[in-house]
């Protein structure tokens, strides 16, 4: 790469940073979560970090669900001819 054309984001620790920063916000969020009321619909969204969970485990699914998808949808790699 050429040397005058880096980000900021070429240097790992920044990207280390960005990441750490990241875990920082979460953690940040799941404490808050001890601390107001919720007005919910249901008993289990009262829980400690549930729509932490939600959210990951949501996530989680989402990738197995893409990865078992794309076998439905691949081709081969001449498909579309030579």
């Amino acid at each position: 790469m050429n040397e005058s054309r880096k980000t900021w984001l070429d240097n790992p620790r920044n990207v280390d940073k960005l990441v750490y920063a990241l875990y920082a916000v979460c953690a940040l969020l799941f404490v808050l979560d001890f601390f107001y009321r919720k007005h919910t619909h249901f008993g289990f969204e009262h829980w400690i970090g549930f729509y932490a969970w939600y959210g990951f485990l949501s996530y989680v699914g989402l990738i197995f669900i893409s990865k078992a998808f794309r076998r439905l949808v691949k081709r081969s790699e001449d498909y579309y001819g030579d």
